[in-house]
């Protein structure tokens, strides 16, 4: 297979900016196709970062077709998220998702997404999260009579709360120790813990890029596990990694765990299960 060959929806937005620079520096991207609902806000020219086609998005269904894309990558809020991804579906071209905050119909539409084509959804696309979860897993196992308490922080822009990577912490934690824990958002007024309750608190504030913390205590100790993001940067590496990993592979999802283990070889093994 030659170089690799991206469509990158919501060009002109936050992550849409991150990923079309981490492209222009990815060894294994070839070509760029930027799709936005406005195109003009999309670098252009000599620009360092500038894409070789930008489309509107109302048009990326057939831009995917004529432009020859190995893989989209989605960075972009539920509502548009499903339409691209339907896109992606019909013209047999594999997706990458970094777009959290779905409801249970959106999540139906990714489910017959991944029947269609190759498809890796993460609520994170860090090594350093990917690193925390499998900390947090093995601790969850071991400390099973703890009280944990997990905490995000986030910039005062982040529409979704608690975050879909602290969704995904309280998921692993629950598969750990096989029972899934009541979730308390935050506490008001007499609140003791009760059982095998997991505090859930989400921060809002400023320009952090994110922060997440799990707290366990219990006999007398307490073990922290947090990981802070210093920029957008490490996102779009990481959904770009994934993006090359998961170009020529069978339809079906994917792990972005198998990302990291696999260092980047590409060899279809078949699907897993998604995050």
């Amino acid at each position: 297979m030659g170089g690799l060959r991206v469509a990158i929806t919501g060009a002109s937005g936050r992550m849409g900016g991150e990923l079309l620079t981490a492209a222009a520096d990815h060894d294994d991207v070839d070509y760029v196709l930027a799709a936005t609902r406005t195109p003009e806000a999309v670098p252009s020219g000599d620009a360092p970062d500038a894409p070789d086609a930008v489309v509107a998005d109302s048009d990326l269904g057939d831009a995917l077709e004529s432009h020859d894309i190995d893989v989209l990558v989605d960075f972009t809020v539920p509502e548009a998220s499903v339409d691209y991804l339907r896109a992606a579906a019909d013209s047999g071209v594999a997706a990458v998702v970094g777009t959290t905050g779905y409801d249970d119909d959106h999540l139906e539409t990714l489910d017959s997404v991944a029947e269609s084509v190759p498809f890796l959804r993460a609520s994170n696309f860090s090594r350093g999260v990917a690193a925390l979860r499998r900390a947090v897993e093995a601790a969850a196992g071991a400390l099973s009579g703890y009280d944990v308490e997990v905490t995000e922080t986030h910039h005062n822009g982040k529409r979704d709360a608690p975050s879909g990577t602290a969704l995904t912490i309280l998921d692993d934690i629950d598969e750990a120790r096989g029972e899934a824990a009541e979730r308390v958002h935050g506490r008001e007024g007499d609140q003791p813990r009760e059982g095998t309750e997991i505090g859930v608190h989400a921060r809002r504030a400023g320009d952090v890029t994110g922060e997440h913390e799990v707290l366990f205590a219990g006999n007398e100790e307490v073990v922290e596990l947090t990981h802070r993001a210093g920029s957008r940067g490490i996102f779009a590496v990481g959904a770009l990694d994934a993006a090359a990993w998961l170009a020529g592979r069978s339809p079906g999802r994917y792990d972005f765990g198998e990302v990291l283990d696999a260092g980047g070889e590409n060899e279809d093994d078949g699907a897993s299960r998604s995050q």
